[in-house]
């Protein structure tokens, strides 16, 4: 940034990291900056400084053009008021993060006498914001954990492939075991910390080709080298129609909410879009009465694609209805109507599916929008959770670009800030589950057991027996624990997924308006 802060020269659209217009950005002000910068050799503000201050103003002071000049002060971070009024450019913030942590740790809930916020964070490579809005992925395309069978004898295995990730097309898949890295079998568990936890990482998150030997359940051995390639995601990894005591039983696994819509908000028929679409068409085909919905590793995306979801199994009835209700700081509350922002969804028409019930199967990797999605149908059909308590975060993030302007004008895009400005709740009110939604019925996860399995899956198991008898465990029956399952270590390996809610429809909502707030602007 120059050594003043410049007024932007024009919104610019960066297609490349999710095509959002740009309004957070540096201006010029013949005042002298605040205090305790620093500077580069020739005198301006370091990136990072530069990137604190509009954080710092987006969220606590107002979301345009800096904030010195706008009509409105518009704080955009749904808990500002419990924020102090803070000097985003002191040393005791050596980066954004550090500083982002310190506003996300002010507001506490006496709940559990931590911080709310635990959501807000920045993305300064946009590469989040260009697989949540294009779906698209530059990695192996495979998530791994850590094991354990009834004696604690631990186990490395593949969690679920993309079916379109270079391991997807090699076949790789959910219930196989990692029995070497590289060519080394010296994998065992040795704590989240641990050399041979780190190593795993390293080679599975952060390599770009890394080499493979797989167990299969036939107990097939596969060396497979997989190399990191960009591909669309596709967010099905499994569907099937079962018949449970006569009645037709829709299932499929659902893993993030890429967006649906291109980045100015229009419709597009991406492979997210298709692979629902394919998904609800067999079910309406079958005369499904249930669906199960597996989310147990879905940390959440894009609320549109939420609300495509929800109007694809609502009844007849929900049409029209309140899908969810939206609140905002008290700022934002005020000035709704000037900046176009949405109170309640709607359902609009739904998808032609009449269900008895729906399941679903939830983790403590269940967040945001996935709890958006199984919270919107509660006051319109029988929706049961089986499996654990899900993470936690019934509020929503706006998104800004921040971006740095030069003496000439020239733009440096920073980072996405990914904000909480919205919290949600449902048509009966249902909202504030910061603990979490607990399950109606507790299940194991056991991981290598592979999908769809009715007979092996706990959670399966549980949710069949509920549509026959209408109870899910029965009398007499047994559990199932043979000695072979084996559960997942929670935390062994933290899932590389996206945890969040993002509402792209109103940060484009607000970010357009936003233009006509500045003065001078012509229209």
């Amino acid at each position: 940034m120059s050594k003043y802060f410049r007024s932007m020269a024009k919104p610019l659209a960066w297609a490349a990291l999710g095509g959002l217009l740009v309004l957070g950005a540096c201006k010029k002000n013949n005042n002298p900056a605040p205090g305790g910068k620093k500077k580069t050799g020739n005198g301006a503000l370091s990136d990072e400084d530069s990137l604190k201050y509009l954080m710092y103003r987006t969220m606590e002071i107002s979301f345009v053009n800096g904030g010195r000049d706008t009509q409105y002060q518009l704080p955009a971070y749904f808990w500002n008021s419990s924020v102090p009024s803070l000097d985003p450019l002191s040393s005791l913030y050596p980066n954004a993060d550090t500083l982002l942590s310190v506003i996300r740790g002010y507001a506490i809930n006496p709940a559990t006498s931590g911080p709310y916020d635990r959501y807000s964070f920045l993305d300064r490579t946009g590469a989040q914001t260009n697989q949540l809005q294009n779906g698209i992925s530059g990695d192996f395309g495979i998530q791994v954990t850590y094991v354990a069978d009834q004696n604690n004898n631990t186990y490395l295995y593949v969690l679920y492939a993309d079916p379109n990730s270079p391991a997807g097309r090699a076949g790789v898949d959910r219930a196989w075991e990692i029995t070497a890295i590289n060519g080394n079998s010296n994998i065992s568990y040795d704590g989240p910390t641990g050399a041979n936890t780190s190593r795993v990482i390293d080679a599975v998150y952060n390599s770009s080709s890394t080499t493979f030997t797989f167990l299969e359940p036939d107990s097939t051995t596969k060396t497979v080298t997989l190399n990191t390639a960009t591909y669309d995601t596709d967010p099905v990894l499994f569907d099937s129609v079962y018949s449970v005591n006569g009645t037709a039983v829709g299932y499929f696994v659902f893993y993030t909410f890429s967006s649906i819509t291109d980045s100015l908000g229009n419709p597009v028929q991406n492979t997210t879009r298709t692979a629902l679409t394919n998904v609800f068409t067999r079910f309406k085909n079958a005369g499904v009465k249930d669906v199960i919905v597996d989310l147990r590793y879905n940390g959440g995306g894009d609320v549109g694609t939420s609300m495509f979801i929800d109007s694809a199994m609502a009844p007849a009835a929900a049409t029209g209805q309140v899908m969810y209700n939206i609140t905002y700081n008290a700022a934002f509350s005020q000035n709704e109507t000037s900046l176009g922002l949405p109170t309640q969804v709607n359902f609009g028409g739904v998808g032609g599916l009449t269900l008895d019930h729906i399941f679903f199967i939830t983790t403590r990797n269940t967040a945001s929008a996935s709890e958006l999605t199984l919270n919107n149908l509660k006051p319109y059909l029988s929706v049961k959770v089986v499996g654990d308590t899900t993470y936690g975060k019934p509020v929503a993030d706006l998104v800004w670009p921040m971006i740095d302007y030069d003496s000439t004008g020239n733009p440096k895009f920073l980072a996405y800030l990914y904000s909480v400005a919205e919290a949600t709740s449902n048509a009966q009110g249902l909202g504030g589950y910061y603990t979490g939604i607990a399950p109606d019925e507790e299940a194991n996860d056991y991981v290598n057991v592979p999908w769809g399995n009715a007979g092996f899956d706990d959670n399966l198991v549980h949710i069949f027996n509920y549509i026959s008898t209408g109870t899910f465990r029965l009398a007499g029956a047994r559990t199932v624990n043979p000695g072979w399952l084996r559960a997942r270590i929670p935390g062994s390996i933290p899932l590389h997924v996206f945890h969040d809610m993002v509402d792209f429809r109103t940060s484009r909502a607000v970010l357009n308006r936003g233009k006509t707030l500045l003065p001078g602007r012509k229209k």
